[in-house]
């Protein structure tokens, strides 16, 4: 079963293999700098449309980040 800690921990990776700034990520979603924060380091998820954005920006499957695709 995945956790969160795990999707989090896909969720950096992404964001660190991407090369694009958290800044640069926040402004393309339109939300604040901080929030992108909270979505790597705190109990909170994204929206289920927002998540499909931040999937899109970072050129990566939903799988991979939920960690279903091995």
């Amino acid at each position: 079963m995945i956790s969160i800690l795990e999707i989090q921990k896909n969720l950096r990776e992404a964001i660190k293999t991407s090369n694009i700034s958290k800044k640069e990520i926040a402004q393309r979603l339109g939300v604040n700098p901080s929030t992108i924060s909270y979505y790597l380091h705190h109990d909170k998820f994204p929206s289920i449309d927002t998540f499909a954005n931040l999937c899109e920006i970072l050129d990566v499957s939903s799988d991979e980040i939920l960690g279903l695709k091995k």
